[in-house]
């Protein structure tokens, strides 16, 4: 199975950028399956039916997401309904989201997709170890296929969760900083990893924020309105191919895009 894993994507550049090169990025890369972090899709902060709804037009198949899912509250009730949007496995169950994603192909092949949340640096979640244990245990019922969105900030706690999860799933890709790492690996017996897939916006910026407004917020220490920035289109992603009948990956490449504005 090949499957393409979207990082971050972030306000309405990177909407653009999945919108018109996706279609095309998968075509070229034999693509089964699409999986995409969509927290940010909304104005850099949260997701919306106006927001999603073109994008799962463009290919993508379902949304991970992190800690600024429900920043639209006038969303609520479209997170809620929708799903093919999850939320953290390790928050609060009565939090609007869905907990996995089990599609089924025709020829009966499936995968399944969660997203757990780091602990480190982050706001009050359970032991996304813990959470792992239980969801992997009803999921590994239904396949082998199993992609896992780590939302996390520190990477060592993203790297001890690769290497908990390691032969238990396809694969372990991390999410948050918007920065891409150079890490990307299969870990023994087969699972794959990456510490973080990225941002799929405007790298022209500080984690996709207009970077003037960042720098006089960092010199003034006084507070300031963030805007999405525009510049540096960039995509960021990662290919996997995973063996159909183990659900062990096989194959895993960084997917690091530029196009011109």
């Amino acid at each position: 199975m090949k499957v393409l894993f979207i990082g971050d994507i972030f306000g309405k550049a990177g909407r653009s950028i999945i919108i018109d090169r996706l279609p095309e990025l998968k075509e070229e890369l034999s693509i089964e399956f699409c999986v995409a972090n969509g927290e940010n899709v909304a104005q850099g902060r949260g997701i919306t039916e106006k927001t999603a709804k073109p994008l799962f037009e463009a290919g993508i198949d379902v949304f991970t997401s992190g800690n600024h899912l429900w920043d639209k509250k006038g969303a609520l009730e479209f997170i809620k309904s929708e799903p093919r949007i999850l939320k953290p496995i390790n928050i609060a169950e009565s939090a609007y989201g869905n907990d996995y994603y089990l599609h089924q192909f025709s020829d009966g092949r499936k995968i399944a997709v969660f997203t757990v949340i780091g602990q480190a640096f982050m706001g009050p979640a359970d032991s996304p170890f813990r959470a792992c244990e239980k969801m992997l245990a009803k999921l590994r019922k239904e396949t082998s296929t199993i992609l896992v969105d780590f939302h996390a900030e520190a990477t060592a706690e993203k790297r001890a969760l690769g290497f908990f999860l390691a032969g238990k799933v396809s694969a372990l890709l991390g999410t948050h900083t918007h920065i891409q790492t150079a890490d990307e690996e299969i870990l023994k017996p087969g699972t794959a990893y990456l510490t973080d897939a990225g941002m799929t916006g405007p790298h022209d910026s500080v984690i996709g924020v207009k970077k003037e407004i960042i720098l006089e917020k960092m010199m003034s220490d006084m507070p300031k309105r963030y805007e999405p920035a525009e510049g540096g289109l960039e995509l960021n992603g990662v290919y996997l191919e995973i063996d159909d009948e183990s659900g062990r990956a096989v194959d895993i490449r960084r997917i690091k895009r530029k196009y011109n504005e």
